[in-house]
């Protein structure tokens, strides 16, 4: 199957992470944007990358994170990194670990790994900044 990263749905997953409704992104991106257009485009499987880029310098997220954000290979790897027996539902098993998980995820997706942290990192810079403007 090929799968297509829907460019629209990561933004919209990424901007209400950040508890931004699309009132203020539209603000944010000009006067020619209101939530209607933001709206519409949430729904678009892919955007300009100069429309990206934009969202990206407003969101401070990663042109990359909506470029290649899976959620549905994100589910599975999480789900393949452990085995439950069928005897755990009731109760005769213990959930069997892959020894190696973060390994095996790092060779597979080396690049999507660094852009989470990034992005991890990132968010952690805002956090800090949105603290600090709080306490002032």
């Amino acid at each position: 199957m090929d799968y297509k990263i829907h460019q629209g749905r990561n933004v919209k997953r990424f901007r209400e992470m950040l508890g931004i409704k699309q009132e203020a992104l539209a603000l944010d991106l000009g006067e020619d944007w209101n939530q209607k257009k933001i709206s519409l485009l949430e729904q678009r499987e892919t955007i300009e990358n100069q429309l990206l880029e934009k969202i990206s310098e407003v969101l401070k997220i990663p042109v990359e994170a909506f470029q290649n954000f899976d959620e549905e290979q994100a589910v599975n790897i999480i789900s393949n990194t452990f085995n439950i027996d069928k005897d755990a539902y009731i109760g005769n098993s213990k959930p069997t670990f892959n020894i190696n998980p973060i390994e095996e995820i790092k060779k597979l997706h080396e690049e999507k790994i660094a852009l989470y942290e990034r992005m991890l990192k990132e968010k952690d810079e805002m956090m800090s900044r949105l603290e600090k403007l709080l306490d002032k």
